[in-house]
């Protein structure tokens, strides 16, 4: 392999972990979406929002249920989330800033 070959190969490769990221998706929608949470804050700054595994979550009467943090987001504190995935995003002290969650039948 050529030194031009291999710069190209780190390149491409470069480019699809930075597109494949989730935080290229947080910078997609989350930033560029100007959301807010029922507060008015803004949901996200730099590296603050993260997804999370339909796996862990359940739906309960008050709530979703967000079994590795130990935490339950009210419904009324819940955005619709554009991706279709759950999203916590959360303040410097690890509180809950915003949730996103999947519109009800996706």
């Amino acid at each position: 392999m050529t030194p031009r070959s291999l710069r190209l190969l780190v390149l491409v490769a470069l480019v699809l972990l930075a597109v494949g990221s989730p935080a290229f998706t947080h910078d997609h929608w989350i930033s560029k979406g100007a959301y807010r949470n029922p507060a008015g804050e803004w949901c996200c700054g730099a590296g603050d929002c993260f997804s999370i595994s339909g796996e862990t979550v359940t739906v309960s009467a008050a709530g979703y249920v967000l079994r590795e943090l130990n935490e339950v987001v009210p419904y009324t504190e819940a955005q619709p989330s554009p991706d279709g995935a759950y999203w916590r995003c959360k303040r410097p002290d690890g509180t809950r800033r915003c949730f996103f969650a999947p519109p009800p039948n996706s």
